[in-house]
């Protein structure tokens, strides 16, 4: 299995973006004002146990993709994408899937993610797999609120989320 990886300009910053043989296996919010750091390949590194080498133009379908979403175009990634779930597994990965079927403009609760996904009562896990997803915006875990309806966190990052559910919002 070979690894690569490439950059994504979103209205954040630039997104690292990993590919495998398979497809996406990683999109990754920066949280520096310079991605091109190796410090943001080592975690993904660790857990594929393998170093993905660059290969700029890797992501140019994804950019297209993203540029249309920001634009206001209602885009399911997963429609367009094949994801790559080898970082995310168990329940982790069902929430996940669940997520994906939330419409654009929508939301649900943690609670209601953890219904659908078959366990009532796991509110608190969807937020863990919410944090940890392997593919930010591209499975929408921004859609994801709390149970009265507020925005809640994106990371250590809520702006984020009130923006993307305010893009979202605007069709």
């Amino acid at each position: 299995m070979t690894f690569r990886y490439d950059f994504a300009p979103t209205p954040f910053g630039d997104a690292l973006a990993v590919f495998s043989d398979e497809g996406i296996v990683r999109f990754d919010l920066s949280e520096s004002d310079d991605p091109s750091v190796p410090w943001l390949l080592e975690n993904v590194s660790r857990r594929l146990r393998s170093v993905p080498e660059p290969d700029p133009g890797a992501a140019d379908d994804l950019v297209r993709l993203l540029d249309d979403y920001f634009d206001g175009v209602p885009v399911r990634f997963d429609e367009h994408l094949t994801l790559d779930w080898r970082l995310s597994d168990g329940f982790s990965r069902t929430a996940l899937q669940t997520i994906t079927t939330i419409e654009w403009g929508q939301t649900l609760s943690y609670g209601e993610v953890a219904a659908i996904a078959g366990h009532p009562g796991a509110a608190r896990a969807v937020g863990t797999a919410c944090r940890l997803t392997p593919f930010s915006i591209i499975v929408p875990v921004h859609r994801v609120v709390r149970s009265d309806g507020s925005v809640g966190q994106y990371g250590a990052h809520p702006e984020r989320k009130r923006f993307l559910l305010d893009l979202e919002s605007q069709r």
